[in-house]
């Protein structure tokens, strides 16, 4: 993988995750483990690409991490 497609997925992986971060109670992390357990989180195919992806980067750095030991 070329480093500048790394860039692009890590700057990717860290915009989702920096708009998926919000406060919420406990009923609603609930709600939303039922919802993504059954598949029915709204834009699920894109939230589960941006969970992919942010996958590919943490195994890529442990690779990485490895390799430069």
């Amino acid at each position: 993988m070329r480093p500048t497609h790394l860039a692009i997925v890590a700057a990717t992986a860290l915009a989702l995750s920096l708009a998926a971060c919000e406060n919420k109670s406990t009923t609603e992390k609930i709600s939303d483990g039922v919802d993504d357990a059954l598949d029915r989180r709204p834009a699920e195919g894109i939230r589960d690409a941006g969970e992919d992806a942010a996958d590919a980067i943490e195994d890529a750095a442990k690779d990485a991490k490895k390799a430069t030991q």
